[in-house]
C-alpha cells in the first residue's frame, strides 16, 4: 500500500477539519514530507500534459534578429494541423462546439477585417459599439425577452466565468453589505466560487437532490438576510440536468433576492430545443423572478473562443457591472466588464456567427445534436455496468458502482477520446456538439465505451492507467488542501518550458 493509500485510510475516519489539520502538521515532519513530495512527483508524473508533437524550436528570449514571417507562418501551420485531428474527428468533449471548415474560415475572415478594433475607444471603432449591442439585442430576444415588458439588457464578456463574475458584481455591489451570501446548489459551475473569492461573497453551497437537480426546499432554508443572490443552472455542466428555474426564482423574487439563471452551457440550446418540441422547463426571462442570466456565443453560439452574454432585468442592476473613474489624471474611464482594452475582432466574429445562423440554423444545428446525443444516451444505458445520473438532454454524465470510472475514462482516452471526469460522485461526462453529428461518431463512442468497460473490470478496481490513479486521488482523498497543492503543482508544469529536439 503506497502512502496515499494508507493516509486516504487513516483521514478518512476523521472529520473534515481534523483531517486537514492533520495533514498539515505530518508535512513539517521532515521523513514525511518527503514522503509526501515523492507522492506528488508520481502523480504528476502520470498528469495529462500534452506538448506539440514533432521537433520544434524552444525560445526562452527573443531573438536577436526578426524572424522569417513565412517561416513562422509555416510553424504555426504545423502545429496547428498536428493539433486538428484531435477535435475534427469528434472525438472531444465540448472543447469545438461548431468546427465545420467553411465555418471556421468564415469566423476567420471576419476576425481578420477587425483584427485591430478596440471598443475602448469608441471614436476609433463604432462598429464595436454596433456588434455588440446587436449580439446582447438578439441573445435577449431568444432568451425571453420578446415575452416581457421589462427592458432586458447586457454585456458580451470573454467567457462564461467573466459573465458569471460580472453578474456577481453587480449583486454585491447593489446590496452594499458586508459578507454578502449566494445560495446555489452543489452542481453550480465553479466561476460562483471564483467570483465568492473576488468578491467577499460567502458561498451556501446546497446538495442536490437524487436527480441531481437543486432542492428548492434546501435552498429556500439557507436564505438568510444576507443572501442577496440565489443561482440555478440551465443546465448544469456536470451532469446536464436543468434545476427547477421556475420554483426557484419564484422563491428568490417573494423573498425580494435577486436570482441568476446560469445558460452558459444551455442558452443557444434550451429555445431552439423548445422550438423543436422537446419537454423544456422555464428557465429564461418569461419568469419575474429571473434577474440576470448567462449565456456562452463561444459555445453553442457557434462563435469564436472568448465571449459570452451577461443579461439583466433592466439598467439599474447592469450599472452595478460598470467601472467608471472620474479623477484620475489620465481622463475620464470607464469599463463595462473587467478587461479595459477588448478585442473588437471577437466581437465581429460573435455577430457574424449569430447572422449566419440565424433561427433556422440554430434549428438545424440544435435538432442534430440532440439526434447524435440520444443515440450516446441509448448506448451508455445499454450498458449494465453503467448508470446515467439524472435525465440529461445532451450532457450526458454517467458513473458506476461495478468498474472504476475513471478507468474507463482513462481507457476511452487511448482511443483517442477527450471526456471531462467529474467528482461527488465520481462520473465521467460527454458534451455533444456539432462534431459528434459527423457519420458514425455516435456509434464509434458506444463501440469504443463498451470495450473501456469491459477493459476495466478486467483490471479490476484500482485505476491504474493513465491519469486515472490521479483524478480517483483528487476525487476521494480528505485533506483537499492537499489536492489543492497537487492542482497548483499541476499548473506550474504548465508554465514550464521542456527541450525538445529542436531546442
Amino acid at each position: 500500500m503506497n502512502v496515499t493509500s494508507l493516509a486516504e485510510r487513516i483521514l478518512a475516519k476523521l472529520p473534515p477539519r481534523i483531517a486537514e489539520a492533520l495533514y498539515g502538521s505530518a508535512r513539517r515532519i521532515p521523513p514525511v514530507r518527503r514522503l509526501i513530495e515523492a507522492e506528488y512527483d508520481e502523480m504528476l508524473g502520470a498528469a495529462p500534459i500534452e506538448r506539440p508533437a514533432g521537433a520544434h524550436k524552444i525560445y526562452q528570449r527573443l531573438p536577436a534578429e526578426s524572424l522569417d514571417r513565412v517561416a513562422i507562418i509555416a510553424e504555426l501551420s504545423s502545429l496547428a494541423a498536428a493539433e486538428d485531428a484531435d477535435w475534427r474527428s469528434g472525438h472531444a468533449s465540448g472543447a469545438v462546439y461548431h468546427g465545420d471548415s467553411a465555418h471556421v474560415e468564415f469566423l476567420n475572415e471576419a476576425y481578420a477585417l477587425h483584427s485591430q478594433s478596440n471598443p475602448l475607444h469608441v471614436d476609433l471603432w463604432p462598429s464595436g459599439t454596433k456588434f455588440e449591442a446587436e449580439i446582447v439585442s438578439m441573445t435577449a430576444a431568444m432568451l425571453g425577452g420578446s415575452n416581457t415588458s421589462d427592458e432586458i439588457v447586457g454585456s458580451v464578456t470573454s467567457g462564461g466565468t467573466e459573465s458569471i463574475i460580472m453578474a456577481m458584481k453587480a449583486y454585491r455591489d447593489r446590496a452594499g453589505i458586508r459578507r454578502p451570501e449566494i445560495v446555489l446548489p452543489s452542481s453550480a459551475h465553479v466561476a460562483f466560487d471564483k467570483a465568492a473569492h473576488y468578491f467577499g461573497y460567502r458561498q451556501i453551497r446546497v446538495p442536490v437532490g437524487r436527480d441531481y437537480r437543486a432542492n428548492v426546499g434546501a435552498m429556500a432554508r439557507a436564505i438568510t438576510r444576507r443572501t442577496v443572490v440565489v443561482v440555478g443552472s440551465a443546465p448544469g455542466f456536470p451532469h446536464g440536468v436543468i434545476d427547477p428555474i421556475a420554483e426557484l426564482s419564484e422563491m428568490a423574487r417573494q423573498r425580494g433576492v435577486g436570482f441568476h439563471t446560469d445558460a452558459c452551457l444551455g442558452g443557444f440550446v434550451l429555445p431552439w430545443a423548445e422550438r423543436l418540441g422537446h419537454t423544456i422547463p422555464p428557465f429564461d426571462f418569461r419568469l419575474p423572478g429571473v434577474t440576470s442570466m448567462s449565456a456562452d456565443t463561444h459555445k453553442y453560439g457557434y462563435s469564436a473562443k472568448g465571449t459570452s452574454v451577461v443579461l439583466y432585468r433592466g439598467r439599474e442592476l447592469r450599472h452595478r457591472q460598470y467601472f467608471v473613474a472620474t479623477d484620475w489624471p489620465g481622463g475620464l474611464y470607464y469599463s463595462p466588464t473587467m478587461a479595459g482594452s477588448r478585442p473588437g475582432a471577437l466581437l465581429a466574429a460573435a455577430w457574424a456567427a449569430m447572422l449566419s445562423m440565424g433561427e433556422s440554423g440554430y434549428l438545424e444545428a440544435t435538432s442534430a445534436i440532440l439526434e447524435a446525443a440520444a443515440t450516446i444516451r441509448a448506448g451508455i444505458a445499454d450498458i449494465p455496468e453503467l448508470r446515467i445520473l439524472g435525465d440529461p438532454l445532451w450532457v450526458i454524465a454517467f458513473s458506476s458502482d461495478e468498474v472504476n470510472i475513471y478507468e474507463v475514462m482513462a481507457r476511452m482516452g487511448q482511443r483517442g477520446w477527450s471526456l471531462n471526469g467529474l467528482h461527488h460522485p465520481a462520473a465521467v461526462h460527454i458534451a455533444v456538439t456539432l462534431r459528434h453529428t459527423q457519420p458514425g461518431v455516435a456509434d464509434a463512442f458506444v463501440a469504443d465505451l463498451q470495450a473501456a468497460v469491459a477493459e476495466a473490470r478486467a483490471a479490476g478496481g484500482n485505476p491504474q492507467t493513465g491519469s486515472a490513479p490521479l483524478y480517483g486521488m483528487a476525487a476521494t482523498f480528505p485533506a483537499r488542501r492537499a489536492v489543492g497543492e497537487l492542482l497548483r503543482r499541476f499548473i506550474d508544469r504548465l508554465y514550464t518550458i521542456e527541450d525538445s529536439d529542436g531546442a
